[in-house]
């Protein structure tokens, strides 16, 4: 990408937007910012008027975003938007919504998104939690993907995590019908307390039974949080739940 945007002679180049973090109240995650580029700003400043949503707290009606109606995925915390990449230009078919708060990691992925020239993605740099309260409708989802989100490994931190009982709550609203909630950790532990949690949502059917897990399907790809825990030995937990049809 170049240094500057292509703009026509005579014309006012587009106003820069530079993000800002710290002003808004976080409810789902801790904000741990990286170092953010030139490349990474230069990303927000061509590419987010193309892929990026502004938070608006209320519904948006997700068709006319995308120009179509398609079946509509959404990705919890994509971090650098490899696996949100992947599927995007393996399945065109369907259209999907990124949420991530790390700004390096969506600049990233908004640089990816311009070189793909992907049509069938957009995304959010904002919490998760505001934007399916206030801008995803009920039953609009028809997946929801989180992969690999912070453990919280000690355990007076367990309460940080994610994936607790009001968010899977949450989760089971927004899928439709038969809709599919797709999980991947790294830390048994985590695991442990998806199951602990998910298991006992009303709404949700575990795939591969109580307590179970899958083999990685082949729409998500080695992340390379993946590849990193296995280098620490440890496992991988793939968890596949089904939002039933009469819920």
């Amino acid at each position: 990408m170049s240094d500057a945007p292509d703009t026509p002679a005579g014309k006012t180049p587009p106003k820069p937007f530079t993000v800002h973090e710290g002003q808004r109240q976080i409810r789902s995650f801790v904000l741990r910012q990286g170092r953010f580029t030139p490349a990474q700003q230069r990303a927000f400043d061509q590419a987010w008027p193309r892929f990026g949503l502004d938070y608006q707290g209320r519904p948006r009606d997700f068709d006319a975003v995308f120009g179509r109606v398609a079946p509509r995925v959404m990705e919890i915390g994509f971090g650098n938007g490899e696996a949100l990449r992947f599927a995007a230009r393996q399945d065109p078919s369907r259209d999907y919504l990124g949420l991530e708060v790390h700004a390096p990691g969506v600049g990233r992925l908004l640089n990816a998104l311009a070189e793909d020239g992907s049509d069938n993605v957009r995304v959010y740099h904002h919490d998760a939690v505001e934007v399916l309260e206030h801008e995803v409708a009920d039953g609009s989802l028809d997946e929801i993907r989180i992969y690999f989100p912070d453990p919280w490994h000690k355990k007076r931190h367990n309460k940080r995590r994610l994936v607790q009982p009001g968010f899977a709550g949450l989760l089971v609203r927004k899928l439709a019908s038969g809709g599919r909630l797709h999980l991947a950790t790294d830390w048994q532990d985590y695991a442990e307390h998806m199951w602990d949690v998910l298991d006992a949502t009303p709404g949700l059917e575990n795939r591969a039974g109580a307590r179970g897990s899958v083999p990685r399907p082949a729409w998500r790809p080695q992340t390379h949080f993946e590849t990193r825990g296995q280098k620490l030995g440890h496992g991988v937990w793939d968890l596949l739940y089904d939002k039933a049809r009469d819920a």
